[in-house]
């Protein structure tokens, strides 16, 4: 019984370790050291300068972050796997520790990516990234109609340009891309367009209401779609945090009543006691 119960409560204790606050800050301070430690490898002259330093370093860290995953598997077992960002650490270790791993280093800056787990801790930012998610789905929606609409401007384009500009317009997927950049605003009119309107006049017809119905209204689609998730998340916050004042105010309404019921018993008893004594004095 001894022996069985000492796993457990070592168990226990690890679990403990890892969850302190003061733990994972170590550990993000660590994260940050080992993301600075592989820019600065980038540099040839940093590298020459001290890269034996930087090498010793990045191995340290590693063996912190093995480490790290090996408490952590033993802290929480199978339910280790429960966690995304858990899956996501032990991969990320696990590829520092491939062989011939200089090129694969580099990706263990992606740990970098959980110093956003710190968004959570701030109700406004665990809101917007909620809407985040929240939006994926009616971004799905809006990014397939997108598609269409760029599918019958592609075909469109390279029918009526393409043979007058095959650079842009002469295959559907050159089409595609440079419809792309016109939506993107990005050299659109004197790039792509007014070299178009110098051999087809009437282009500007089918430019103009391409970048209207993509640039501007797909992109309010977009930001409407992102307003409408956040103030969801916000007001599902809210009603939650209210659902849990009341359960507050409810429960401590029990204990009211139940000191109200109590107190009253007790007269009840003072009165049957006085009124007993009062009947024993005759």
């Amino acid at each position: 019984m001894v022996d069985e119960a000492q796993p457990s409560g070592l168990r226990d204790k690890v679990r403990t370790f890892v969850e302190r606050s003061d733990v994972a800050n170590a550990i993000l301070v660590v994260i940050v050291i080992n993301a600075v430690i592989l820019g600065l490898q980038t540099s040839q002259n940093v590298t020459d300068a001290i890269g034996g330093l930087l090498r010793t370093l990045d191995r340290l860290i590693l063996a912190i972050f093995v480490a790290e995953m090996l408490l952590k598997l033993y802290a929480y077992g199978l339910g280790f796997f429960r966690n995304a960002w858990n899956i996501f650490d032990l991969v990320v270790v696990g590829l520092g520790l491939l062989p011939d791993g200089k090129q694969l280093s580099a990706l263990r800056g992606l740990r970098v990516i959980r110093a956003m787990r710190v968004l959570s801790a701030v109700p406004q930012m665990r809101a917007v990234v909620q809407a985040l998610f929240d939006a994926l789905p009616g971004m799905g929606a809006v990014v397939v109609m997108l598609s269409i609409v760029y599918y019958v401007f592609g075909v469109m384009a390279t029918l009526m340009y393409g043979e007058a500009f095959p650079d842009w317009f002469g295959t559907l997927g050159l089409s595609i891309y440079s419809l792309f950049q016109i939506m993107t605003l990005e050299s659109w009119s004197m790039g792509i367009v007014r070299p178009v309107m110098e051999v087809y006049p009437t282009a500007w017809a089918f430019f103009v209401p391409f970048i209207v119905a993509t640039a501007f209204s797909v992109l309010n689609l977009f930001i409407g779609l992102l307003v409408n998730t956040m103030q969801s998340a916000v007001e599902a916050e809210t009603e939650a945090e209210f659902e849990r004042l009341r359960a507050l105010v409810r429960a401590e309404t029990d204990i009211v009543d139940e000191h109200v019921l109590s107190l009253r018993e007790e007269i009840r008893a003072l009165r049957q006691d006085i009124a007993a004594l009062r009947g024993e004095t005759p």
